[in-house]
């Protein structure tokens, strides 16, 4: 006699069989063999330190291409990431001071062009980013299921070296064999409801000829810049403009030291100060800047961080040189979701008049005598208001004060200026789009407009989220939201939370957290809540509000916005963690 604990052991063993069958159907391996009639040349190793390291797996040809390393190029991440993964793997055994070597030797002759570093930038600058590059569902599903898209294209590799990578993923990661076969669709077998025919391209095999026409291994840019790279000659004093959501404007200066040991390796001394309140931020650091562009760096406060988003704090810098070197851009970021951040500019004074940035974001049609204020470097000693051009509509009535780093002027806006984004200049120094003059304020946006923050323990840190709200114009068209529409800045705003109905009875708004006067949320513990109904974690999601507290509406009512918040439980376990910075 069967009992139904058997019966129902027998029908599970049965669905396993069954799906494993329909599985072996189509393999998730590429369909297509590397093509060997025309192998792509190498990029041989020079280095001896990783070729007695890695030269024991990666055979050496007569070339001196080391198999596989000699047909990628990555970012110093993605080379990290791989020297990580052969350490756990594959037991290498490497000294600190070793395995920064091999990554800076690989990241610098084996890593990418600016040009081709630039649009991925985001994943290295740990942004939130909606990707848009994106060709395809298949591409999508196949790729991007599991990581941002510019995971891959991190990456250069010749088509033989994408397929690898492919079958590495199969072997390493089972849930890779489903996504490969039915893309972003992923969580059945079911051939014939995903319009699978017999012998048709896998979604592996869109996704492997994507990549291989995108990140090849070899590319003009790389070309390029192999013959024009130049050990980056960074010393000296930098104008930095920074802005952190919450807190606005920072503006200052950064002093950079090359070490005596190394050329690309470097100390950092900033000091900024807040438009906002005038407040100061004193930091130092090192750095190390890979392939004559890319830096990666860690710094610290003057004092000991006493809150999460306390500007003292332990921070990453990830920022893209220019080729000539006179600019950088970039984010320094911390916390544990790296969820703080500046957005940070450096360039090299000069002894040309320098306007760098502004106090003032926005100025409204009718207004008289508003008070800008206007940073800059080597600002003339003589400033007339005849000298200060805002553009058609805008008149500077006088002068306030100025001094060689700020001009404080005063300002009026006709009736009838017209809307939009201005440039500010001061003789042949131009501030591009710095201020905006608007009739009203039509919408406001909260940002961002959807995020996510995790509960937290002592062994598992919080994540916090910062919003911020942002105005808009309507743009010429006189259309809100349409393409034309003008960014104004932040405006004031009041802060609270209501609840996002998904179930009945929702109470998620009770327990997910607290939002603060200046927009930061601050996440709830982890665990079993007893006061909640079956002792559920804190988890929810709920409406971000702000609301404008000096601007109406067309209808003369409050401006709001909103901005649609999750509140998940910590990620438990980090795979990894980029170390490349310091």
């Amino acid at each position: 006699m069967i009992t139904g604990n058997v019966m129902k052991l027998l029908l599970v063993s049965i669905l396993a069989f069954n799906l494993f069958a329909q599985g072996q159907k189509r393999q998730a391996a590429p369909s297509a063999e590397p093509s060997k009639s025309t192998p792509e040349e190498g990029i041989p190793v020079t280095s001896p330190l990783v070729i007695s390291k890695c030269g024991g797996c990666h055979t050496k040809d007569e070339k001196g291409n080391l198999l596989r390393i000699s047909w990628e190029r990555a970012t110093p991440e993605g080379w990290e990431e791989a020297l990580k993964r052969m350490v756990r793997l594959r037991g290498v055994s490497l000294s600190p001071e070793e395995a920064r070597e091999i990554v800076k030797y690989l990241a610098t002759y084996h890593g990418l062009a600016p040009d081709e570093a630039k649009p991925v930038m985001y994943y290295a600058e740990h942004r939130i980013q909606d990707e848009t590059n994106i060709p395809n569902d298949n591409v999508r599903g196949a790729c991007a299921n599991c990581h941002a898209l510019a995971r891959p294209l991190s990456w250069r590799r010749s088509p033989e070296d994408w397929r690898y990578l492919a079958n590495l993923h199969i072997a390493l990661y089972p849930q890779a064999d489903e996504a490969f076969r039915l893309g972003i669709s992923a969580g059945g077998f079911d051939e014939e409801r995903h319009h699978l025919e017999p012998g048709a391209p896998l979604p592996v095999d869109e996704a492997l000829a994507f990549l291989s026409k995108t990140a090849p291994l070899n590319t003009p840019e790389w070309a390029a810049w192999r013959a024009r790279m130049r050990a980056p000659k960074l010393s000296g004093q930098w104008i930095v403009s920074a802005y952190l959501p919450g807190r606005g404007q920072f503006f200052g200066d950064m002093e950079i030291t090359p070490n005596s040991s190394a050329d690309s390796e470097f100390t950092t001394s900033v000091k900024l100060t807040s438009v906002k309140d005038g407040s100061t931020i004193t930091r130092t650091g090192h750095s190390l800047v890979y392939a004559g562009y890319a830096w990666r760096g860690r710094s610290k406060g003057a004092a000991p961080a006493k809150a999460p988003d306390d500007v003292s704090s332990d921070m990453r810098e990830v920022m893209w040189i220019s080729p000539d070197q006179t600019t950088a851009e970039g984010r320094w970021f911390w916390g544990e979701y790296q969820e703080f951040g500046f957005d940070v500019k450096l360039r090299r004074p000069s002894a040309d008049p320098t306007l760098i940035g502004t106090d003032c974001s926005l100025l409204k049609t009718g207004s008289q005598g508003t008070r800008v204020r206007l940073m800059g470097e080597s600002l003339p000693g003589k400033i007339a208001p005849a000298d200060l051009d805002f553009g058609t509509g805008v008149t500077v009535r006088r002068i306030v004060s100025h001094t060689p780093n700020m001009i404080v002027a005063e300002v009026d806006t006709a009736a009838d200026a017209v809307p939009g984004k201005r440039d500010i200049a001061l003789g042949r120094a131009v501030l591009p789009s710095a201020i905006a003059v608007y009739d009203r304020i039509d919408y406001i946006k909260v940002t961002p407009d959807s995020a996510l923050a995790h509960l937290g323990s002592e062994r598992h840190p919080k994540g916090y989220q910062q919003f911020e709200a942002v105005a808009y114009q309507r743009g010429a068209d006189g259309k809100p939201h349409t393409a034309d529409d003008v960014e104004l800045g932040p405006i004031d705003v009041n802060w609270s939370v209501e609840e996002f109905y998904s179930v009945y009875g929702d109470d998620d708004k009770e327990f997910v957290g607290s939002l603060s006067s200046t927009g930061l949320f601050t996440p709830s513990s982890d665990g079993p809540n007893p006061q909640r109904k079956f002792s559920r974690n804190n988890y929810g999601d709920v409406w971000v509000v702000a609301t404008a507290k000096n601007e109406k509406d067309k209808e003369g009512r409050s401006l709001t916005g909103k901005s649609y918040l999750v509140v998940t439980v910590p990620t438990y376990i980090k795979w990894d963690q980029p170390e490349v910075g310091q």
